[in-house]
């Protein structure tokens, strides 16, 4: 028979569970995080944070091609991070909300802490 750890408080696990999002939720953080893992699309967030912009800006800020910019950004726009907006012959891309901001601030931070 195997031993039982101490400290296991099946009741205490079980409410720790219900605070665990749904699946559904974690799958769609999963993919932000996955999303977050390219050099250029953090790039272009940081970026777009600071000014909104279009693909040609984009591509001569980042020196990467139309196409890996504009591959970049569908991700992005997929996983609502960015939202693009016409103005005239534009597309002009920005940051979706408030939270996409503080979620790569607070990552930098959180990297920069011990550096």
């Amino acid at each position: 028979m195997e031993e039982r750890c101490e400290r296991v408080d099946t009741q205490q696990i079980g409410t720790l569970l219900e605070a665990v999002p749904e699946a559904e939720s974690i799958t769609r953080m999963a993919a932000v995080f996955q999303a977050l893992q390219s050099d250029t699309r953090l790039k272009i967030l940081f970026l777009l944070k600071q000014k909104e912009m279009c693909v040609c800006e984009l591509e001569q800020a980042l020196e990467v091609t139309q196409s890996a910019v504009s591959h970049s950004l569908r991700t992005l726009r997929q996983l609502d991070l960015v939202r693009v907006r016409r103005e005239g012959k534009f597309t002009i891309y920005y940051i979706a909300d408030e939270h996409v901001r503080m979620l790569i601030e607070m990552c930098l931070e959180h990297v920069e802490e011990k550096a």
